[in-house]
């Protein structure tokens, strides 16, 4: 049971199997039921739609956006796991991530609208940034323009502004990620999962040098690519916590690798020692599955 219809809301408590509930709101997406909690604010609270049976689609208003129009308001539908970021764009720090169906509350955009403020309780002053390319939400072009420092500057996309001063290199987000709790893990499925997009970030002698991506497939290859901003990456894969002899480099694109059915693959990405000055890499891993 959470605060708000997203997996980084506050936990206000657990439901036990087969407890009979009153469902009185939904997301957007449907993905979330609000139902009545006592120990919720407004004695509310919200559960992922995937683990409430009902017997006919409960006839609810939507709860979210704004009183005119809730659908097309400020709540948005997170697409795929994503890093919310200090700033809007790459190179600022990520201080979280977001899973898919994850409803969040829009607060501004980037000059260009190619990055999202939202809402985030761990973030600077509660707020943090996403890319817009894995959002689902409507009148973006109404949200105001929020500038780097915070200042809104106004509501159209302006034409004469000044470019965004270039964000001063920071050593990775310390995310905490091991071979036994990767960074993202994936199981593939046929009728389900089929891609898996992860942004990162490493970086040394300071900051988080190494992170761990996993996926179990469900074919017999996997179809890689990984691009890079910054310094390069040492990339290795293993297959049930057993380095293989494949790997991947920055800037390959579409790359087979084989893989066995319902084995465990990791994908460890290390940022090349160094003892000079900050190497920094932010990567995107793209790996999908045969059709």
């Amino acid at each position: 049971m959470r605060a708000g219809p997203s997996t980084v809301s506050n936990v206000l408590g657990i439901i036990p199997a087969d407890m009979r509930v009153e469902i009185v709101g939904k997301d957007p997406g449907e993905n979330w039921w609000q139902i009545l909690y006592p120990q919720g604010a407004d004695g509310r609270g919200w559960v992922t739609a995937q683990y409430i049976t009902t017997v006919t689609q409960p006839q609810v208003p939507i709860v979210g956006g704004d009183g005119a129009d809730s659908n097309n308001g400020n709540l948005a539908l997170i697409q795929q796991k994503i890093n919310v970021r200090s700033g809007p764009g790459t190179g600022f720090n990520s201080i979280g991530t977001l899973n898919p169906q994850d409803a969040v509350n829009l607060t501004g955009k980037d000059a260009n609208g190619t990055w999202l403020q939202i809402e985030f309780a761990s973030g600077p002053e509660g707020k943090g940034w996403i890319n817009a390319a894995f959002v689902q939400a409507n009148r973006v072009e109404n949200l105001p323009i929020v500038t780097e420092a915070g200042v809104i500057i106004g509501t159209g996309t302006p034409t004469n502004i000044p470019l965004p001063p270039t964000p001063t290199l920071v050593p990775a987000w310390m995310d905490s990620d091991t071979a036994k709790n990767p960074v993202a893990q994936v199981t593939f499925d046929p009728s389900g999962t089929r891609t898996l997009i992860y942004n990162g970030d490493v970086s040394t002698p300071e900051g988080d040098s190494q992170d761990w991506v996993g996926f179990t497939s469900y074919s017999t290859f996997v179809i890689a690519s990984l691009e890079c901003i910054g310094s390069n990456l040492k990339v290795n894969i293993l297959e049930n916590n057993v380095p293989t002899s494949q790997t991947i480099a920055c800037g390959q694109q579409m790359k087979t690798i084989a893989v066995n059915r319902e084995a465990r693959y990791l994908i460890h990405l290390q940022a090349i020692q160094s003892s000079e000055n900050l190497q920094y890499t932010n990567y995107t891993l793209t790996i999908k599955t045969s059709p």
